[in-house]
């Protein structure tokens, strides 16, 4: 799977990349930590990351990962900041309100659907674009994964065992299994995604 724009929600696509690469950039500073250590302590290339820095380019999965893991935060902390005022009782989550991690480089959208708590189920939409990809090393992580595919063709590999699903079938395995996804067709796919307990 190669790793190569997203649906209209409502937000100006190109604020959305600064956010990740502006967050970085920030906890490495607050550290006095220089782009050199941040290579030798993520394993990601000083180039990689500069560019992630600046929004030229987006880190596959693995690597916010890895980038979370050293700056001891969760990857959520990645994802835009909420885009209205909460309206409506907690367990409510407005489409306006949405938070997205933005990975335009690798083709895809993360939109988390479930409402901020305490909750052990997390609700994605993932909009992965026609060449875009969770990247070539497979990831892991605790839990389940489950979801279906509501639009297009996903490229899911599971454990070295690859299947591609079409609109309309789902999916669920364990998170600990290595796992990566795809999208191979000429078309847009779309998929409602859950992982358990919470990944962001």
């Amino acid at each position: 799977m190669a790793d190569t724009s997203s649906p209209d929600t409502g937000r100006a696509g190109p604020e959305r990349e600064p956010v990740l690469g502006g967050r970085l950039r920030g906890m490495r500073q607050r550290r006095e930590w220089t782009l050199q250590e941040v290579s030798i302590r993520s394993g990601l290339s000083v180039g990689m990351l500069s560019q992630i820095e600046r929004g030229v380019s987006s880190p596959s999965i693995r690597s916010l990962q890895k980038l979370a893991e050293i700056f001891a935060v969760p990857i959520g902390w990645f994802f835009s900041d909420p885009g209205a005022t909460p309206q409506g009782p907690a367990w409510v989550l407005r489409r306006a309100q949405r938070r997205v991690l933005d990975l335009s480089a690798k083709g895809i959208t993360k939109e988390l659907l479930s409402p901020e708590g305490d909750g052990k189920i997390e609700l994605m939409l993932i909009t992965i674009e026609a060449g875009g990809s969770s990247g070539e090393s497979p990831y892991r992580h605790a839990g389940e994964d489950a979801g279906t595919v509501l639009e297009g063709a996903l490229d899911l590999e599971v454990d070295g065992v690859a299947s591609l699903l079409q609109a309309g079938d789902s999916f669920r395995f364990l998170s600990t299994l290595p796992h990566r996804f795809g999208n191979r067709g000429p078309l847009r796919c779309m998929v409602l995604w859950a992982v358990t307990p919470p990944l962001y």
